[in-house]
C-alpha cells in the first residue's frame, strides 16, 4: 500500500465531502468507520490479498460516541505505516452552526439533555483537539465552498509522477475576514506601505506589475524580502527533514488585496526557483466590502493603544478599537469597529501555527458534510 489516509475533524466540517474528493482522484474511501475498525482494514488492505484497489487508501472516522479512541488508533497505526497521513477537517463554530440550522440535522454531541447547538460543538471541538494536534495537515473550510475544498484536495492528494517531498501552500490574505485556521506559519504585511492609497493603484490587486512594482520599489520591501528568503529556506528543508508533508505560509494584510497577494506572489516565484512546486491561493481576493485601506498608511483612525513593548506599536483602525501585546518590533492593528488584534513578537511579521477567530462570508453551496 502506498499511501493511507486517515480523515478526521468537525463535524459539518466536509468529512464526507473530502472523501468523495479523494475518491475521485482514485483513491479507495471508507466512510464513517468506527476507529476499532481502522487498523483491522488497514492490515488486510496491507496484506498480499489486499488488491490493487487497496495501493491508496483513505478512511474517515467519525465522532458521536467514540471520539476518545481516535488518538490511540492513530498512535497505533503510525508505529506501523510509515507513509499514514492524518487529514483533519476544521470550521469555525459561527461557520459549523449555520450549516447545522441549514441541514436541520442533530449535532452528535447535542446528547440526550439537548445542549445547545454552538455548546455541542464547543464540546467536540475540546474533545478532539488532540486529534487536529496530531494531525499531518489541518483544511479549514469556514470560507470554502465544494468547488475550493476539491481544489485544495487536488492540489494536495493527487497522484504525481514527481510529486515534491513536502507539499507546500503559499496563502494570502486580509485580516479583516480572519487569520487562516490552517496555516503553518502567518507572516503580518501591514508594516508595508499601502498601494489602496495610491489612486492608480487603489482598483488593482497585487497579481498586477504596477503594484508589485510600486512595493518593489518601497525601500523596507528589498530587505523584507531577503530576510523573509532567508527565513524560509532556512525552515523549509527542516521541516522536510522532519517528516513534515504539508507546509503553509500565509501573508496578511488588511483586506487581502494589495500587499499579502504581491508578497505571496513572489515568494511562490522564490520557492518554485528552490524547487517547492508551491500552490498559491489568495483566500480572499474576491471577498466584496474588504477595507484595504487601514490606518498603518494614512488612513483616518482613532487609535486607543495598551501594552506595547520595545519599539511595538499598536493601532487601531477605523472606528477605534483596542490593540495589545505588541512586543519588539511587532505592530499590532484592529481594523474595523471595536475590534481588538494581537501582535505578533519579534519582527513583527511571522506569527507560527493558526491561530485566532475566523470571520466567515457565506459562499455558495459551502461544505456541510
Amino acid at each position: 500500500m502506498s499511501e493511507f489516509i486517515v480523515i478526521a475533524g468537525m463535524s459539518g466540517a466536509g468529512r464526507s465531502r473530502a472523501a468523495d474528493n479523494l475518491e475521485d482522484l482514485g483513491w479507495f474511501v471508507m466512510d464513517n468507520l468506527p476507529p476499532s475498525l481502522v487498523g483491522k482494514v488497514a492490515e488486510l488492505a496491507a496484506s498480499p490479498g489486499g488488491g490493487a484497489g487497496a495501493d491508496r487508501l483513505a478512511l474517515v472516522v467519525g465522532t458521536g460516541g467514540y471520539h476518545d479512541e481516535i488518538t490511540a488508533m492513530i498512535a497505533d497505526l503510525r508505529a506501523e505505516l510509515a507513509n499514514l497521513r492524518l487529514l483533519f477537517l476544521d470550521a469555525s463554530t459561527e461557520t459549523l452552526v449555520r450549516r447545522y440550522e441549514s441541514s436541520r440535522r442533530r449535532h452528535p454531541f447535542s446528547g440526550a439533555g439537548g445542549a445547545a447547538l454552538a455548546e455541542a460543538i464547543e464540546a467536540e471541538r475540546s474533545a478532539l483537539e488532540p486529534v487536529r494536534g496530531a494531525a499531518d495537515v489541518v483544511i479549514d473550510t469556514s470560507d470554502l465552498n465544494v468547488h475550493e475544498l476539491r481544489d485544495r484536495m487536488t492540489e494536495m492528494f493527487a497522484r504525481s509522477g514527481a510529486e515534491p517531498a513536502m507539499r507546500t501552500t503559499v496563502m494570502s490574505f486580509g485580516y479583516t475576514h480572519g487569520i487562516p485556521r490552517d496555516a503553518d506559519v502567518v507572516i503580518d504585511c501591514r508594516f508595508l506601505p499601502n498601494p489602496h492609497w495610491v489612486a492608480e493603484l487603489q482598483p488593482l490587486d497585487g497579481r498586477d506589475a504596477r503594484v508589485a512594482r510600486y512595493l518593489a520599489g518601497q525601500p523596507v520591501t528589498g530587505e523584507f524580502y531577503d530576510r523573509l528568503g532567508g527565513l524560509l529556506r532556512l525552515m523549509a528543508p527542516r521541516y522536510r527533514a522532519g517528516g513534515k508533508s504539508y507546509l503553509t505560509v500565509a501573508f496578511g494584510c488588511t483586506g487581502g488585496r494589495h500587499r499579502s497577494v504581491a508578497v505571496a506572489e513572489h515568494v511562490a516565484r522564490m520557492l518554485a526557483q528552490d524547487g517547492l512546486a508551491p500552490a498559491v491561493i489568495h483566500r480572499d481576493l474576491a471577498k466584496g466590502g474588504a477595507a484595504s485601506g487601514d490606518a498603518d498608511q494614512g488612513g483616518p483612525a482613532q487609535a486607543a493603544a495598551g501594552g506595547a513593548a520595545g519599539s511595538g506599536m499598536a493601532q487601531a483602525g477605523a472606528t477605534g478599537g483596542a490593540a495589545e501585546g505588541a512586543t519588539g518590533s511587532g505592530m499590532a492593528q484592529a481594523a474595523g469597529g471595536g475590534g481588538a488584534a494581537e501582535g505578533a513578537a519579534g519582527s513583527g511579521m511571522a506569527q507560527g501555527g493558526a491561530g485566532g477567530p475566523v470571520e466567515s462570508a457565506p459562499t455558495e453551496e459551502h461544505v456541510r458534510s
